[in-house]
């Protein structure tokens, strides 16, 4: 008998897929940063219209049938962007600080999962492949991408890492992961969300270093400029090397 493989809406776990998830998060935080500082509309007026975008996306997404590389990473740019004004707004106009908005975050984050787990079964990305599992999917990424902002403002401003020791720091902790995922047994599930999760502070601080003034260590580049640049570089590799819709690997021909 021969048995129909399953294909998730996601694509292929591979270099090229981290690659364009770090430059993806590093957009978020300069497009975030462009409409909610540079055009003065604040944090909540932000947060609503990425929001909304958001939800265009999420909404496209699952009415896809099969996986689209454009759509998805336009979806995971928008939980970049919504991610990155709602972080600032709960760390910053809340007033519940960098410790308190992370600690909130990761609470939200492991109870997504736990609920996806509980109802499902599973939380591994090659089982979204229906409606149901793509909304626990695009909840828990957008509660990661939010997570990971305040994980990366913590840790250059509250901790005093600065942008270029903060992303040593994230760079390593990734590597760590790289190294357990080749070498050792553990969860290939728990090490993507592992990784997932921690680069999107490193895509935080690459952002804030892209465009915060030189007196503050960054390189004062145009928030436009460098999400322009950062746009042109994920195209790029969209168009230039093709991704495949990722497969479920217990998915056998009998």
């Amino acid at each position: 008998m021969i048995r129909e493989n399953t294909f998730s809406k996601v694509p292929e776990v591979t270099f090229l897929f981290w690659t364009i998830k770090i430059a993806a998060t590093t957009l978020g935080e300069t497009a975030g940063d462009a409409v909610s500082m540079t055009l003065g509309l604040g944090y909540l007026i932000g947060t609503l219209i990425f929001a909304g975008i958001f939800i265009i996306a999420i909404i496209a997404q699952i009415k896809a049938s099969k996986f689209h590389p454009v759509l998805y990473w336009v979806t995971i740019i928008a939980t970049t962007t919504v991610g990155t004004t709602l972080a600032d707004f709960a760390d910053r106009s809340l007033g519940i600080g960098y410790p308190g908005g992370a600690l909130l975050l990761f609470c939200s984050l492991m109870l997504s999962l736990a609920i996806w787990h509980r109802t499902l079964g599973t939380i591994s990305i090659y089982t979204v492949t229906s409606p149901r599992q793509e909304i626990f999917y695009w909840i828990t990424i957008m509660l990661s991408q939010t997570l990971g902002t305040a994980l990366g403002d913590w840790a250059s401003d509250s901790l005093g890492l600065g942008y270029g020791y903060a992303a040593i720091v994230f760079s390593s902790l990734i590597a760590i992961l790289a190294a357990l995922y080749f070498w050792t047994t553990i969860s290939r599930t728990a090490l993507f969300w592992a990784t997932f999760i921690l680069t999107r502070p490193l895509g935080a601080v690459l952002g804030d270093f892209l465009d915060k003034p030189v007196s503050a260590g960054g390189l004062a580049l145009s928030r436009y400029t460098a999400s322009l640049i950062l746009l042109l570089f994920i195209a790029l590799c969209i168009i230039l090397f093709p991704q495949m819709a990722a497969k479920n690997p217990d998915d056998k021909v009998t």
